[in-house]
């Protein structure tokens, strides 16, 4: 049984961003960051967004990028971390919501703190981010705005309820949007299935993964995910908006 991508895990770049305005949160590890190195190999100029400002500042020094130290869930910290990113960069006319947490407990043993931590991270950091982009999306051609959300927000498991809750406003707020700021601006949302990344595995549920669940057997890497995320960025996309695409290794179906 495999555990990793096969011998095709690499990523050959050739421009699709180039000339694109970027914002990735969560930008400081696991996805954010991979996606980050992918974006900038492919020519976007980024700005980079993390709560953590040593490790968002690594990264963005990895590849010239500029940094914005926040914590999505502050409605202050957003609105000033993406006015800096606006001005450095010129504009925005795309955006990536990659922060988030990982929340696992049966709701009996899921305190109100708890359930609120979930949400201001993972829901209301994503429309805090989103709104706050508003204004310069609205003046950029072709703009992007992609949102993770997750493969429990399209089937849930157990010992989850509290993040699949999260990750499912996430999908339905994608879908709202998707409508309201069509035809300026695509929205889109991706559903990981498990991801080879810090997170996962420090959370109890990526100790003993269960992928019998998994069509493909294994974990995605944090560049798979980072490519389905490249996809929506780009052109190739062009009539894609409203979508959940499930990069789940089969989870869903199986």
């Amino acid at each position: 049984m495999p555990e990793r991508a096969p011998s095709w895990e690499e990523h050959v770049p050739s421009g699709r961003l180039t000339g694109r305005r970027i914002l990735i949160t969560g930008a400081g590890s696991g996805i954010g960051r991979r996606t980050a190195q992918v974006f900038a190999s492919e020519g976007a100029a980024l700005a980079l967004l993390d709560v953590n400002p040593q490790a968002v500042a690594e990264a963005a020094a990895e590849i010239g990028a500029a940094t914005c130290p926040a914590d999505v869930s502050d409605e202050a910290q957003v609105a000033e971390a993406v006015g800096q990113a606006a001005a450095t960069l010129g504009g925005i006319d795309g955006v990536v919501n990659a922060a988030g947490i990982t929340v696992t407990g049966l709701l009996g043993d899921t305190d109100f703190a708890t359930w609120r931590r979930a949400m201001s991270i993972n829901l209301d950091g994503t429309f805090l981010v989103c709104r706050a982009c508003l204004p310069w999306l609205r003046q950029a051609s072709a703009a992007t705005i992609v949102n993770i959300a997750s493969g429990q927000a399209l089937l849930p498991g157990a010992s989850l309820s509290a993040y699949a809750a999260s990750k499912g406003g996430v999908l339905t707020l994608t879908r709202a949007l998707a409508v309201e700021l069509a035809p300026l601006i695509r929205v889109n949302a991706i559903c990981p299935g498990i991801v080879d990344t810090p997170m996962a595995r420090g959370a109890a549920l990526a100790a003993a993964p269960d992928l019998s669940r998994y069509a493909l057997r294994r974990m995605a890497t944090p560049l798979e995910i980072a490519q389905s995320l490249l996809f929506l960025t780009g052109r190739e996309s062009a009539f894609v908006t409203g979508v959940a695409l499930a990069v789940d290794g089969g989870r869903t179906f199986h």
